[in-house]
């Protein structure tokens, strides 16, 4: 076998088989890797690849490409742009590393749906909204059947072994994040500007070091970052990036309202240094759980177990008291120091747009475990559609029972490609009364992430969510923007540059319902043009005799 060729997932013919009886997740990374090269989702490239830039900037021009089945790939919550994503890319020489670099693995519906096990999103959402929300049984019979569903949800959460696959290497004393094929994605990244001002990065009352630490431009970005709760010992599990500052240092970037960065503070009122895992790989179902907004007191790894259909299985670390997956790639061992922070950033982000330097925990390096013949697994983000897009797509599909639960309003939604998932929301409601549409955007602003949202725009239930066009004409036609508009202070995304403050700033709510009586002043309002429904039942029983396009038919 070639150098640096990956080679074949040891579940690969076991997943394969299962697969002709119905869809089912990946047990490890490379067993996925081997589906995507079978049905054409994936291509290798053999020529050297620097992973300072090069990589990224083939990734980037893949992602915004047609994908395999093009037009055809886009779902109908997704028809304009859900055809794009190109190919999942394996770099089988990447300079300056033994291992192989997979990116865009996630890259397109087609390959979510793969990853997730699922025929679509929806069928997905289905699952979810009936463990949320289960029928309640009437009669014995339908007890003893509701038995098998709880027998299943018994065996979602993690399952604790002995041994594997990701420590069959083990790099303690002599382990080297350089060793590993980690890139660097836009230019600026990691590139202080001589003007990068010493107040805004340190605490109060700090000083700058005489020769302070300054990073690389390399981030490890498609790593799940495993932490517990010193005193309840939950576990979180997060997907944050990490920038490369040495062989054994790097800086641990989450912001003050992800759980890592709780966690990290519950341990440093302790004065108690953290354990840390990095993890790269497993099951295929681990990279989108990780990014999954899930309720309070939901486990990622749980919830991992749900989609995977089965117990994610952990396996104890070498050298810090964690568990992790022990089908993983690679495993990044090591500490994050309760005081000590290095400068982070700036990076190249989802939003765009470099995200700015800030102090952020250091992270210390004290052992790197991987398979065999491991495959590295990477991604990039900046201005969408990214492979992150179709990440965040799915928790649209996915978790909309969630959000129904708590905003019971919502018929459907639409996070517009444009908005970067947190500026701007397309939510559809049954009107119902006065300033419903009102009543639903302050739902969603205390709706847990979705209250970040920077624009709200409600329209009625006859109007497509996930035509842009559709929704803006009904902006167009309903709007007042006198009245029909609202502005509230909240928190915002970390990363808005927009914002007056860091977190926090002003957000607008457009209502572009029908207007009732008790809205303010209104005129009579006008009926929409549509056909009459006789009309378009001769349509589709006459269309072939007029010899147009079977396409054109209503």
């Amino acid at each position: 076998m070639a150098a640096g060729r990956m080679p074949e997932g040891r579940s690969g013919c076991r997943i394969r088989s299962r697969l002709q009886e119905r869809r089912v997740a990946f047990a490890d990374l490379q067993s996925f890797v081997a589906e995507l090269e079978r049905r054409g989702q994936l291509r290798r490239v053999a020529a050297p690849v620097d992973p300072i830039l090069e990589l990224s900037a083939i990734a980037d021009r893949a992602m915004k490409a047609p994908c395999p089945e093009g037009p055809a790939g886009a779902p109908a919550t997704d028809p304009v742009h859900g055809g794009r994503g190109g190919l999942a890319l394996l770099f089988e020489n990447v300079k300056g590393s033994r291992f192989p670099v997979l990116i865009n693995a996630f890259g397109s519906y087609a390959r979510i749906r793969l990853a997730l096990g699922c025929q679509s999103l929806e069928d997905l959402a289905a699952r979810v909204e009936k463990i949320i929300k289960p029928e309640v049984p009437t009669s014995l019979l339908e007890k003893m059947k509701k038995i098998p569903d709880l027998v299943k949800l018994a065996s979602f959460p993690p399952r604790i072994v002995r041994h594997g696959i990701c420590q069959e290497v083990v790099h303690t004393d002599d382990a080297s994040l350089l060793d590993l094929p980690i890139i660097q994605c836009w230019p600026r990244d990691g590139q202080l500007a001589p003007d990068t001002a010493a107040d805004r990065v340190l605490p109060p009352g700090a000083e700058l070091p005489a020769d302070p630490p300054r990073g690389t431009g390399r981030y490890i970005t498609l790593g799940g970052v495993y932490t517990k709760h010193p005193e309840s010992g939950e576990r979180n599990v997060g997907m944050y990036r990490v920038q490369v500052f040495g062989p054994r240092l790097a800086a641990m970037h989450w912001h003050m309202h992800h759980d890592g960065a709780r966690h990290h503070r519950a341990y440093a009122r302790r004065g108690e240094r953290m354990p840390v895992a990095v993890v790269l790989g497993g099951e295929s179902v681990l990279p989108y759980a990780a990014t999954c907004p899930l309720p309070p007191g939901v486990s990622e790894l749980l919830f991992a177990g749900f989609l995977n259909d089965g117990p994610i299985e952990l396996v104890p670390c070498r050298t810090i008291p964690m568990e992790v997956p022990a089908n993983a790639e690679f495993v990044i061992e090591g500490w994050v120091d309760p005081v000590e922070t290095l400068i982070e950033g700036p990076f190249g982000d989802h939003t765009g747009f470099y995200s700015l330097a800030d102090r952020y925990p250091a992270f210390h390096v004290t052992a790197i475990t991987h398979r065999a013949r491991p495959v590295y697994p990477a991604t990039i983000v900046g201005r969408p559609p990214m492979e992150d897009y179709y990440l965040g797509k799915a928790t649209e599909r996915i978790f909309l029972p969630l959000l129904r639960m708590i905003v019971p309003d919502i018929i459907d939604y639409h996070l517009p490609q444009f908005g970067a998932f947190h500026n701007c929301a397309f939510v559809k409601i049954r009107k119902e009364y006065p300033y419903h549409a009102r009543r639903v955007m302050h739902a969603i602003w205390g709706a847990g992430q979705m209250s970040f949202t920077k624009f709200i725009i409600v329209v009625d239930e006859d109007v497509n969510v996930h035509d842009e066009q559709d929704v803006l004409f009904h902006v167009g036609a309903n709007v007042d923007p006198r009245r029909d508009t609202v502005i509230v202070d909240g928190p915002l995304d970390i990363l808005d540059h927009a914002a007056p403050f860091e977190g926090a700033g002003s957000k607008i709510g457009i209502d572009a319902t029908r207007k009732v009586p008790g809205e303010g002043v209104i005129r009579r309002w006008p009926e929409e043009l549509r056909m009459s429904e006789p009309i378009l039942d001769q349509l589709r029983r006459r269309w072939r005799e007029y010899g147009l396009p079977e396409e054109w038919s209503p």
